[in-house]
């Protein structure tokens, strides 16, 4: 019997509420040291190889244009190299990332999934794990495209939006 090659992902780090910690002497979250591998060492991947790639660690509201550009570069060329690429991404700007992705690549090699937080790992009620979990797998069986991937959802880009009154992404529907 042959040997099942692994499917081979890259994870782009970014920063983000996903990743905020919280400083004790300071009281603040922030984006100071990635909670990340923490997530994934709780996390069961059989037959995936995971490349780890920390481009930055920014609250995506601090994020400039040539921070975008770089993640459209960086995903771009890792989707050429791999079978899926998830980025994880501040929510605020994520739908910016996503749509200079998709204007940088048209159709990727592979499926690009970026995926965020609304509350950070280290809260109780966080929505991280979830969030990276459903975006692991959904990299695995998505056709190439660029996507977001939060709370039980798959939305492909173009037109995808936050949506502060209801803490999540949605689609915008085609005029």
């Amino acid at each position: 019997m042959a040997a099942v090659q692994p499917v081979r992902l890259a994870l782009i780090s970014t920063g983000g509420t996903i990743e905020k910690t919280y400083d004790a002497r300071s009281g603040e979250l922030s984006n100071r040291v990635s909670v990340l591998d923490m997530m994934l060492d709780s996390l069961e991947l059989r037959g995936v190889a995971l490349d780890r790639i920390a481009l930055m660690n920014k609250d995506s509201l601090d994020m400039s244009e040539a921070d975008h550009e770089l993640i459209a570069r960086v995903a771009g060329e890792q989707a050429a190299r791999r079978d899926g690429v998830v980025i994880v991404h501040g929510t605020d700007r994520l739908a910016v990332s996503g749509e200079r992705i998709l204007s940088t690549w048209g159709a990727p090699a592979a499926p690009i999934v970026l995926t965020g937080a609304m509350r950070p790992y280290e809260l109780r009620d966080s929505d991280a794990l979830q969030n990276l979990t459903e975006a692991l797998l959904a990299v695995q069986l998505l056709a190439p495209g660029v996507y977001a991937v939060m709370h039980n959802q798959v939305l492909r880009f173009p037109g995808v939006v936050k949506d502060p009154s209801l803490g999540s992404f949605v689609k915008l529907s085609a005029p």
